[in-house]
């Protein structure tokens, strides 16, 4: 099992699918990745030599930004939002929805299961 970027990739499965299971890294990126490096889209990560795990590996580290660091990259923005006192930073804040959305009903991923209103019928 080859190991890029902190995550084991499958090794059945082709090179440019199995990079896109690291965060930060969708089919887009894969493809360039695959491109950069000068290997054949189809090949499997079963069939890379240790010499091409490590170009793909030296090729992400140098020019993509991906798992610990873009995950911290992203908490940052948000606590920068949050101490702002901006109208995102506050929806975060609050857990509700931060693009829009229609609160009155909806956004139950956001704000959680329903909580039942003493006394209120109909």
């Amino acid at each position: 099992m080859a190991r890029i970027a902190g995550v084991n990739i499958p090794t059945a499965k082709r090179v440019v699918i199995a990079l896109t299971y690291i965060h930060g890294i969708g089919p887009k990126f894969a493809q360039e990745i695959m491109e950069k490096t000068g290997l054949p889209a189809d090949k499997r990560v079963h069939q890379l030599t240790d010499s091409e795990v490590l170009q793909i590996r030296e090729t992400i580290d140098r020019d993509y930004q991906v798992e610990g660091d873009l995950r911290r990259e992203t908490a940052m923005n948000i606590k920068r939002l949050m101490d702002l006192g901006c109208y995102r930073g506050l929806r975060h804040r609050r857990g509700l929805p931060v693009r829009g959305q229609r609160t009155h009903t909806n956004a139950r991923t956001r704000k959680g299961p329903a909580k039942a209103i003493a006394g209120k019928k109909k």
